[in-house]
């Protein structure tokens, strides 16, 4: 299966909007001073520059400020490739900000300033001129949702648009505690569900979207069936180190371990198997195939410093097959 085209030809292969920030990156505790590092991160801009690496068209219709950082996050995402042509800029809200400090060995903490950002502010207005681009594949989070009413209202509008034109709508859950409650994020997304074509979530994130199943062997299953009968057509299910499940309204399910790789930095990581899986889907890989390019990217997301560094190119996505201590001549 290969995603859809909609009514007419689409500009881009994938679109997605959110919050991009200023992200600074501690190699140790904030606490003893450590040397900082600043790049930029968000969800929905870490799956497109994954796209747009593997050389797809991917544009990013996210809300900055008017700002040095926001100038920053277009100028990396311009660099990266990702159509950046709906990006808007609020005259008076910043840039929203992120700090992330490796605590103690591979446990990062990650404290956000998102208050009354630039893109909490973002309203359905401010994503109609990219819905009327037109794009084979629009591709949501919850993190945008959680953003505030405005956000919510503008995620709400595109999977409409979007499900209305025939194009493929995707969600990937991505519950964030720091952001709201699993609870609000529930009754958020919930009516999401009838215009969603792909939802993807990790295990413990099923609960958020039905309400009703413990994250165990059969509450997932019973998550995944209710899921599929509230008119998801498949249902992908991120495992971390145990790999990915696929089940869908034909019946057909397939699971695929993850790839062994030293664990640098999982920060990133499932923003990175969305994009493999969106990739596959472009290419109308199998979903099993889907499966090992999402685990392949995620494995290059947690094996590298940073959320969206060292995201593989098209012609090295075999290069975790090599023997450790491969040098490539």
């Amino acid at each position: 299966m290969s995603a859809g085209t909609g009514a007419v030809p689409a500009s881009v292969d994938v679109l997605t909007f959110g919050e991009t920030m200023l992200a600074v990156q501690l190699p140790g505790p904030l606490a003893v001073g450590a040397q900082a590092r600043t790049t930029v991160a968000g969800a929905e801009s870490n799956v497109a520059v994954g796209l747009s690496r593997l050389g797809h068209r991917a544009a990013w219709a996210g809300l900055v400020g008017d700002d040095e950082p926001g100038r920053l996050v277009l100028r990396t995402l311009r660099g990266e490739g990702v159509d950046t042509t709906r990006a808007g800029t609020h005259a008076t809200a910043p840039t929203g900000g992120m700090l992330r400090e490796r605590r103690v060995a591979d446990l990062v903490r990650v404290h956000y300033w998102r208050g009354r950002s630039a893109a909490s502010q973002m309203t359905p207005a401010d994503i109609a001129p990219a819905l009327g681009d037109g794009a084979r594949v629009l591709h949501l989070t919850g993190i945008t949702c959680a953003l505030g009413p405005g956000p919510l209202e503008a995620v709400r509008a595109a999977a409409a648009h979007a499900h209305a034109q025939g194009w493929t709508v995707t969600l990937d859950v991505n519950h964030r505690q720091r952001l709201w409650t699993a609870e609000e994020a529930g009754r958020a997304l919930r009516p999401l569900l009838p215009h969603l074509d792909v939802l993807i979530a990790s295990d413990d994130e099923l609960p958020v979207v039905t309400d009703a199943f413990a994250a165990t062997a059969d509450g997932e299953e019973r998550a995944v069936d209710a899921l599929l009968e509230a008119g998801v057509r498949e249902v992908v299910v991120k495992r971390g180190g145990e790999g990915a499940a696929y089940r869908d309204r034909q019946g057909a399910r397939h699971a695929r371990p993850a790839l062994r790789v030293p664990v640098l930095d999982t920060v990133g990581a499932g923003d990175a198997f969305c994009a493999g899986y969106l990739s596959g889907l472009l290419d109308g890989l199998p979903p099993a195939e889907r499966l090992a390019r999402a685990n392949t990217l995620g494995a290059f997301a947690v094996a590298s410093e940073g959320d969206w560094e060292g995201l593989p190119r098209r012609d090295e996505l075999g290069l975790l097959a090599a023997a450790p201590g491969t040098a490539i001549r």
